[in-house]
């Protein structure tokens, strides 16, 4: 490994720390004062302030939220970060129900090593259909 992907592979475990932290700020602290996060071409939430809640609603979606690294690469198209979410929908209006979803964020980091823009990717009717019935977890 070089001391780049050595780098990169830190900075992908400590944003999967921050997933799981429950604290949404230190989702956005990965992010650059005015970075973008963009969630399946919806709206970019664009600043540290806005991922701070957009991360704050997953979290509040899934009090028990996991995030799972599930691989960090660095291509010729640019850093792929790819991971799996589990909880429970135990939030306000939530259904009980147990989700496991994974996708992947196609980042672009700045000078500073913070990510600028993140595309985030998952499949939202997979994720819709396990809210409203559940998954069955592996054993």
């Amino acid at each position: 490994m070089t001391t780049e992907s050595d780098e990169l592979l830190d900075f992908a475990r400590r944003y999967t720390e921050a997933w799981c932290s429950g604290d949404p700020v230190r989702v956005a602290e990965h992010y650059a004062a005015d970075g973008s996060l963009t969630i399946n071409g919806g709206t970019p939430s664009v600043s540290r302030a806005a991922v701070t809640e957009a991360a704050r609603s997953f979290m509040d979606a899934f009090p028990d939220l996991r995030v799972l690294m599930d691989d960090v690469r660095l291509g010729e198209s640019g850093i792929e970060y790819r991971w799996t979410l589990v909880g429970t929908n135990t939030g306000p209006g939530g259904t009980g129900n147990r989700v496991r979803i994974s996708g992947y964020e196609e980042w672009t980091l700045d000078d500073d090593g913070l990510i600028a823009d993140s595309q985030g990717h998952y499949d939202q009717a997979e994720d819709d259909r396990q809210i409203e019935h559940g998954v069955d977890e592996p054993r």
